[in-house]
């Protein structure tokens, strides 16, 4: 039978050294452990978070970059227009004075009894190749009469000549043209039912309508925005 030997003082000490030492290894191991795992988690969270945030600031950073880029384009859109629109007025204005230079000057051609009537006879002539028609009446100044037939008969005789037809036209002299008028013809065809206005104020508002494009482009250049031409 075995005995059992009891233990000295000296050795549960030491037991309890082993023991207290194996405990304190384990839990420094451990505590290593979660330490390790801690830092871990907290690098992936301080990571997660970093990306986050970065991408937010990137977000952020568009929208701004876009809406500064929206504001400048507006900016510069509208100083463009704003510039455009003051160009286009200086244009108008300068075609406007042009034209309204020639409305003073209509009456100079009138002012020289040879001209004026070289001036009548085309204008008429114009009539009778438009109406075509055998007889005419020709409205004008009142001052005009004696150089409006004149210019009646010149285009007559041109008239028979080169289309071969009698025309005949007379000055309607109970309906001159209203006083102030620069010059020029109306002529009246078809029993007063047809007429052409050939005086000069309507002859220069066509040529305003009709000769506006080439105008400009003869002051102005070619407008490169045009895409489409007569």
């Amino acid at each position: 039978m075995s005995q059992v030997h009891a233990l000295s003082d000296d050795q549960v000490g030491q037991e309890l050294r082993k023991m207290t030492a194996f405990i304190k290894q384990e839990a420094s191991e451990k505590a290593r452990e979660i330490e390790i795992k801690a830092d871990e988690e907290f690098a992936i969270e301080k990571s997660k978070l970093v990306r986050q945030e970065t991408d937010a600031i990137d977000q952020a950073y568009q929208k701004k970059f876009k809406q500064a880029t929206m504001s400048q384009q507006i900016t510069r859109s509208t100083l463009a227009n704003k510039t455009r629109l003051r160009v286009l007025a200086a244009r108008q204005e300068l075609l406007d004075e042009i034209f309204n230079a020639a409305e003073q000057r209509l009456g100079e051609p009138t002012k020289d009894a040879v001209r004026y009537e070289g001036i009548l006879k085309g204008l008429i002539l114009e009539g009778f190749y438009a109406m075509d028609e055998p007889a005419l009446q020709i409205r004008s100044r009142k001052q005009d009469r004696e150089v409006v037939r004149k210019a009646i008969d010149a285009a007559v005789k041109e008239y028979k000549d080169k289309t071969g037809k009698e025309i005949s036209a007379t000055v309607d002299e109970r309906n001159d043209l209203p006083e102030g008028s620069a010059g020029g013809v109306f002529i009246v065809g078809g029993n007063g039912k047809i007429d052409i206005d050939n005086t000069f104020e309507t002859r220069l508002k066509h040529l305003k309508e009709s000769a506006l494009p080439a105008i400009r482009e003869t002051l102005f250049g070619k407008n490169p925005n045009r895409k489409f031409f007569d």
